[in-house]
């Protein structure tokens, strides 16, 4: 509405300008000029408070995975003999190739997640921000990152890690996170799909309004993909009665899982009485 009342008010504006009457009026703004920088102001200082507990939206667009779309295999370009011999070993949890009983994900044995996985799993995260940086904590795992924002470049040669180095900047409502430093112990998703320690992985945020946040994950791993895989962007909702609870993976757990979940799912691994 303000940019449509300028359009139709520019030349009458023009015309008047140099009236006494409005020479005399022009050092006090008028209650709408008032509002209209108060709503600007607003709505600037919403787009980069991105603070809060965030939950994934469920929009129905990969039947089976439980909201795990952010990366979307939809888009996925073509694997390098590398990738593809990585891919073709993997044993998904999700997914066609999914067989029950012989899942063979890092997570089954306790080894820390990371993104881009760790971005796109069903569960709660929230974000705090600080001069100079931002935290990213997960549910899962009891995960947490740093984001710094405080101008500083991306290392040139990092060690690999399970989280990689990440360094955070806006672009206009947009706040880009970028990471390097990768291992290659997790998959980028459920599917198998694998990340190298060449990957440079591209996060965008935006706030929409107060209870809708837009991420749109981009991999860059020219060792694992013959090009750069954009996915579509992923819509989270806000919760700010939730909390993060506490999640960590115990051992005992996952033999429990193996034992009743596992290995009665009719992988070919079980074995009577075990």
């Amino acid at each position: 509405m303000p940019h449509r009342l300028t359009g139709s008010f520019g030349v009458l504006a023009a015309a008047i300008a140099f009236s006494p009457i409005v020479l005399a009026q022009t050092g006090k703004p008028s209650e709408s000029e008032k509002a209209h920088a108060q709503s600007s102001t607003a709505t600037k200082q919403l787009s980069h408070d991105l603070s809060g507990v965030w939950m994934q939206y469920d929009d129905g667009t990969a039947p089976g995975f439980a909201r795990m779309d952010a990366v979307d295999d939809r888009t996925r370009p073509p694997l390098t003999p590398w990738g593809q011999a990585k891919f073709d070993a993997a044993k998904p949890l999700m997914g066609p190739r999914a067989i029950g009983g012989q899942e063979d994900s890092a997570a089954l044995h306790c080894d820390p997640s990371g993104p881009p996985q760790l971005l796109i799993l069903p569960n709660p995260w929230e974000i705090v921000q600080n001069p100079g940086r931002t935290f990213l904590f997960y549910e899962e795992y009891h995960i947490w990152r740093t984001i710094w924002t405080d101008g500083r470049p991306l290392p040139k040669d990092p060690d690999p890690s399970w989280l990689g180095y990440s360094v955070g900047h806006w672009e206009g409502d947009t706040f880009v996170v970028e990471t390097v430093g990768f291992n290659d112990k997790v998959w980028a998703d459920l599917s198998g799909n694998p990340r190298s320690e060449q990957m440079h992985l591209t996060e965008r945020y935006r706030r929409l309004n107060h209870d809708t946040l837009e991420q749109q994950i981009i991999i860059d791993d020219p060792k694992s993909y013959t090009k750069v895989w954009v996915s579509p962007p992923k819509r989270h909702k806000l919760e700010p009665t939730w909390e993060i609870a506490e999640w960590f993976c115990a051992s005992s757990e996952i033999q429990a899982y193996d034992k009743d979940v596992r290995k009665p799912s009719g992988g070919g691994s079980a074995e009577p009485n075990k």
